[in-house]
């Protein structure tokens, strides 16, 4: 089926628009002051989170949150894949818009770049009807910006919908070099990152799996709830969480802070510290915010009769960690906010040290679709000497004989292989070894989880034991 026999089948069931958006073609101004309907809300919510996207660099699901509330259970769904499958497709729509239109994106009002991005998702990827689409994406524009942006609005997007998808990808080919990237919904950069580790059969699935949402996963506090309390399928290897459905807050468990939400794949690098072998003593997390893995860890520890200290640089994701541990009874995890390059704790002291690398995310691009057109490949030269710094204060704080894991949400080398094996006074642990259950992921003597292969972010972990105090 073509892009547009999928587009002209009308209004699929995921949304049935709040009021009728086939309305005739452009009327007066004066007709519309009179007679125009306010922007259907689910429509209005999606512009409004993209703008704070766009504008401020807001995490699109912490925008849409916001701007989704109190909609309808199908306003929400419609806004949800309208926000991440524009998100997802950014740097594609954009090529589309300035090649329908003629000219560069800067030269349009970027309120009006984000409604043309709106209106190009639902013309080519979702079953809405040109004439819908266009009319919907022109009311937006009135309402949200204002009257005298509907005319070019109107007129792109009848541009953009002169052709479907298969249209468009064949025109994109005769006129970029970076097409077929584009068309993949991925900058060539991260693509040609994720072709350096990966064999070249596997790169279109491990693409793909970024373009589809994933499913929620939840975790219990070990010790303060059972995944049974869940609901949901057991995960396939963490016997901490299960895949569930609908909203994680119904859950007694989450609301009272026993459970959580948390990708498999940061369930099982917290289980693999833990499992790791390693003498009794203190456990720190470095840079422990949000707070999702230290809560985890904290109950590990509890199962070893070893207590937890968390850290994390910015104050207001510390009170973050402390709500995530809040549920702990006395003696409680201690959480500071404290810089892990220079610490605030004493050397050679900890027996396990996590350290979850600040990193591009490139491993998280299905729950942050908007990160792959933010990140720069510039961004690497920034965060790897971080990168470096955090590990040498993880290993100058990790006792001789301890471990201490090293962790990214990203596949890049740069940011991990290449960092772990410069770093000094540690070896590798056979993480594979540890985590036996866990097929295909090994990278060496690392793991390296994927989307496609493990359905979980594609995250990173070096298991590096201290084989000598620091000098």
């Amino acid at each position: 089926m073509t892009g547009r026999e999928k587009r002209n089948r009308g209004p699929t069931a995921k949304h049935e628009p709040s009021r009728s958006v086939d309305a005739a073609p452009a009327r007066s101004s004066k007709q519309h002051r009179s007679h125009s309907a306010p922007a259907d809300p689910a429509r209005l919510a999606a512009f409004r989170t993209l703008r704070a996207v766009s504008a401020d660099n807001a995490y699109a699901n912490l925008a849409l949150a916001e701007h989704a509330a109190g909609l309808s259970a199908r306003d929400a769904a419609f806004a949800t894949e309208l926000v991440a499958g524009t998100c997802r497709a950014q740097g594609l729509y954009d090529a589309i818009i300035a090649s329908a239109s003629a000219r560069e994106l800067r030269t349009l009002q970027p309120a009006v770049v984000d409604l043309l991005r709106l209106g190009t998702h639902q013309l080519l990827e979702l079953r809405v009807p040109t004439r819908a689409a266009v009319a919907a994406t022109v009311e937006l524009a009135r309402t949200a910006v204002s009257e005298r942006v509907t005319g070019v609005v109107n007129a792109i997007l009848r541009k953009v919908g002169a052709l479907d998808s298969d249209g468009w990808a064949a025109r994109l080919r005769a006129e970029r070099a970076d097409a077929d990237a584009l068309l993949a919904q991925h900058p060539q950069w991260i693509i040609d990152a994720y072709a350096d580790v990966l064999p070249a059969h596997e790169l279109p699935q491990a693409l793909a799996a970024n373009n589809t949402p994933p499913s929620t996963h939840l975790v219990v506090r070990p010790g303060l709830a059972d995944p049974a309390e869940l609901g949901g399928e057991p995960l396939r290897w963490s016997p901490f969480g299960v895949a569930a459905s609908g909203n994680p807050a119904a859950l007694a468990a989450v609301r009272e802070g026993r459970a959580g939400v948390q990708d498999e794949g940061s369930q099982l690098v917290a289980w693999a510290l833990a499992r790791a072998d390693a003498q009794d003593g203190p456990w720190l997390d470095t840079c422990a915010g949000p707070g999702g893995k230290a809560a985890l860890l904290a109950g590990l520890a509890r199962q070893q009769h070893q207590t937890l200290l968390a850290g994390e640089l910015q104050p207001h994701r510390a009170l973050l960690v402390a709500k995530a541990l809040a549920a702990y009874p006395d003696p409680k995890p201690v959480v500071i906010a404290a810089d892990g390059t220079r610490p605030a704790w004493p050397a050679n002291t900890f027996a396990r040290v996590m350290l979850d690398a600040p990193c591009t995310g490139l491993g998280a691009l299905r729950r942050r679709p908007e990160a792959r057109w933010r990140r720069k490949p510039t961004d690497l030269d920034a965060l790897v000497p971080l990168q470096r710094a955090l590990l040498a204060g993880a290993i100058d704080a990790t006792a001789p004989g301890g471990v201490i894991a090293y962790v990214t949400c990203s596949p890049h080398r740069r940011e991990t292989v290449e960092v772990v094996d410069q770093a000094e006074g540690v070896e590798p642990v056979d993480a594979a070894s540890v985590l036996p259950e866990l097929p295909d992921a090994a990278l060496g003597p690392y793991l390296q989880l994927w989307p496609h292969r493990h359905g979980t972010d594609a995250m990173f972990l070096a298991l590096l034991r201290k084989t000598g105090a620091n000098q």
